[in-house]
């Protein structure tokens, strides 16, 4: 009860219930709640001061705010900001709580941030304490810090804090052929009459300062798509006569714009504060010329939009012509009727047939009447897809009073009756003629990217050139690693030895064999043909007997008879094992050295029973196509016998069934005789075999020494 009877007190009073909702109490207490919050008060106040002497807003409430509407976000930043830096260059601090360093710029960025502002730079602050992830972007990793960004590129400020180093920081952001200074009368005809290349209304400003202001170049950066930008220092010798030929006021600073005609601009504007709100409406009125040439796709959105109502149609009247003199007077009559005849509703441009003819002959349909004339046609843009509503003039374009009266009455006709545009298609997206060659664009983004390199190796603190240098030295290690090694290596198999002796040490002949197949493996082949001598007593020592560690001899037995047509498929064969330096080849004839061969066939592992001369096949049997590989230092020999008709998979040198082949070649009349089969089939997959060899898997025959070959 008391309690409701309290509250009732102090809902009633609108005093107390004021007290109360300030101090939390509207009884007797309330004096001394009311001194608690004055002491408090006086306290934090008090705290301000001090703060204030040592000039550290450690108040949030009394902070400087001149910053807030200068905040950027991440989101902000790359969805707004970066798109709009290539209009206009930007100006960010980076900045920090208990930054002692940010208190002590923040004059100079306040004047200089306001200045900047109302010529047309961008300005931004991020806050690293709240905005990690856009600082950390930035590739900001200390507070203060400065930085432009201008096309998507980001400049760190690394000079004094002061005005006159940021406002050359910014100019120095800027491209350095934006504007163009005319000094004569020769330069300035030159400059105007660039019109037609650049397909550019073109400016000129006249004022009493030596340098090109900075406003006029960030216009002028804003502007580059559209116009071209050339400047008048008045003071000069040399300009009195451009002065006065337009009756310029060389103590006020005036602009002038010139379209197709540079003997008299089409627009003048002249005031003493040439202000950037000023000269952006100006500029904004006359972006194109009088009859633009339609040279890329979004020229032709500009000038000739998509409806949004039929209140806001807008038509475009296109001339369809060509270069040289032959169109000219088309031309100028027909830019004569536009100047006369603009509107806001009416856009008049023209198009070079050769330069778009995908263009041309959707509008014309290729008709016989156009052919090597001009042509106009009044269109309507119904949808980005492409989609228009045109009517072609019946009649080619010459410029005559008739061709005037009969494109003004349509014109006319147009404005009550939009039904007047009967035909329809879809065109393609127009060429773009003035972008720049691929190597051209590749030679710009290779400059920007070395000096991106060149700025970052003298500016970048080293958290931001760790990457960088990693990768130097990395790349640098392996490199001169590489070169070390091949100058260094002491390979067996690259080096010319003298022949082991029997008592070198068995790990010596192991390493050989290593090598052997290590250089085996790398035969791609370093001739176009295959070198074959023939294996004689004279070289036999040289190519066998003797023969460098790791190396082997692939002997091709044969007779006169099939010699040339034995050579002709073993040289197929072995063709793609040549570029092995550790692999010679040779041929034996079978009619010089049968007793030879007999002697080496005897090693082989049961291979067949011992023949005798007295044995009546033994001047029969048939050894051609035999091949053997010979190890001259480790005195072992591999075996491949001859393809056997009827065998799909060949006898690729195992040496198990050895026995039974020569048995059978023992007979009277054998299968494997020439007569019975062709001789080139006899290596019929020799090249299997010579894999197997230098894999090493094939068996080995071996015999205490080498027979003399008499």
């Amino acid at each position: 009860t008391i309690l409701l009877s309290s509250t009732s007190q102090i809902l009633s009073n609108e005093e107390k219930r004021a007290n109360f909702d300030r101090y939390g109490d509207a009884g007797e207490s309330q004096g001394y709640s009311q001194h608690q919050h004055r002491q408090f008060h006086h306290f934090h106040e008090g705290f301000y001061f001090d703060e204030s002497f040592f000039h550290f807003p450690f108040n949030s409430e009394r902070r400087d705010t001149s910053d807030e509407k200068y905040l950027l976000h991440f989101s902000h930043y790359i969805n707004e900001i970066v798109p709009d830096s290539f209009k206009k260059p930007y100006l960010i601090k980076i900045t920090s709580d208990w930054c002692f360093s940010c208190i002590h710029i923040e004059p100079v960025w306040k004047e200089v941030a306001q200045e900047l502002e109302a010529l047309g730079v961008g300005i931004g602050v991020v806050h690293a304490g709240y905005e990690r992830r856009l600082a950390h972007h930035l590739g900001a990793h200390s507070t203060p810090s400065l930085l432009g960004l201008i096309n998507g590129k980001i400049t760190f400020f690394h000079n004094a804090v002061i005005r006159e180093n940021l406002r050359q920081f910014v100019e120095n952001l800027l491209p350095g052929n934006l504007v163009e200074k005319v000094r004569s009368n020769k330069n300035y005809i030159r400059f105007l009459s660039n019109w037609k290349k650049e397909n550019k209304p073109h400016v000129l400003l006249f004022d009493h300062m030596p340098v090109v202001p900075l406003l006029y170049k960030l216009i002028a950066f804003a502007y580059r798509d559209y116009l071209s930008f050339g400047y008048v220092y008045v003071g000069l010798r040399g300009t009195e006569e451009l002065s006065s030929q337009y009756n310029i006021n060389v103590y006020t600073p005036t602009m002038m714009i010139f379209k197709e005609h540079i003997d008299r601009p089409a627009d003048v504007v002249q005031a003493r504060d040439m202000k950037k709100q000023l000269i952006d409406d100006f500029l904004s009125q006359n972006k194109f010329l009088m009859v633009a040439r339609l040279t890329n796709q979004r020229l032709f959105q500009e000038l000739c939009p998509v409806k949004k109502s039929h209140r806001q149609r807008k038509h475009c009247v296109v001339l369809l012509t060509g270069e040289g003199d032959k169109f000219a007077e088309a031309y100028e009559a027909f830019l004569t009727f536009a100047v006369a005849n603009t509107k806001d509703t009416l856009k008049f441009v023209h198009i070079y047939n050769d330069r778009q003819p995908e263009f041309a002959d959707a509008l014309l349909m290729d008709e016989e009447k156009y052919r090597g004339k001009s042509a106009v046609v009044i269109l309507e843009r119904r949808n980005n897809a492409g989609k228009i509503a045109y009517r072609t003039l019946e009649e080619a374009w010459q410029g005559s009073k008739e061709d005037n009266f009969i494109l003004l009455d349509l014109l006319d006709q147009l404005r009550t009756d939009p039904g007047l545009l009967s035909s329809e298609t879809v065109l393609a997206d127009l060429n773009d003629e003035l972008a720049p060659m691929f190597l051209i664009r590749w030679l710009y983004s290779t400059m920007d990217y070395i000096s991106d390199c060149w700025d970052s190796l003298f500016h970048s603190n080293w958290r931001e050139m760790m990457p960088l240098l990693s990768l130097l030295f990395s790349a640098l290690f392996i490199l001169f690693g590489t070169v070390i090694v091949q100058a260094f290596s002491d390979s067996s198999d690259t080096r010319d030895s003298p022949p082991s002796e029997k008592e070198e040490s068995a790990a010596k002949t192991e390493k050989n064999d290593t090598s052997f197949s290590k250089e085996s493996n790398s035969r791609i082949p370093k001739k176009g043909f295959v070198e074959v001598t023939e294996l004689t007593d004279i070289n036999y020592n040289s190519n066998l007997v003797r023969l460098r560690p790791g190396h082997m001899n692939v002997v091709l037995i044969l007779s006169n008879s099939t010699k040339t047509a034995l050579l002709q498929k073993f040289a197929l064969e072995v063709y793609t094992f040549t570029g092995s330096s550790c692999l010679h080849f040779s041929f034996l004839s079978l009619d010089k050295h049968r007793e030879w061969l007999e002697y080496l066939l005897e090693f082989a592992q049961d291979a067949a029973p011992i023949p005798n001369q007295y044995d009546k096949h033994f001047l029969e049997r048939d050894y051609t196509g035999y091949v053997l590989a010979l190890n001259g230092h480790k005195k072992y020999f591999c075996l491949f016998k001859p393809h056997r008709s009827g065998d799909e998979g060949g006898t690729l040198g195992s040496c198990e069934d050895y026995d039974s082949s020569l048995h059978t070649e023992a007979r009277g009349k054998s299968s494997c005789s020439p007569g019975s089969r062709s001789i080139k089939n006899k290596l019929h997959k020799l090249s299997f075999w010579m894999e197997r060899l230098l894999e090493g898997s094939l068996q080995r025959f071996y015999i205490p020494s080498w027979p003399a070959l008499d």
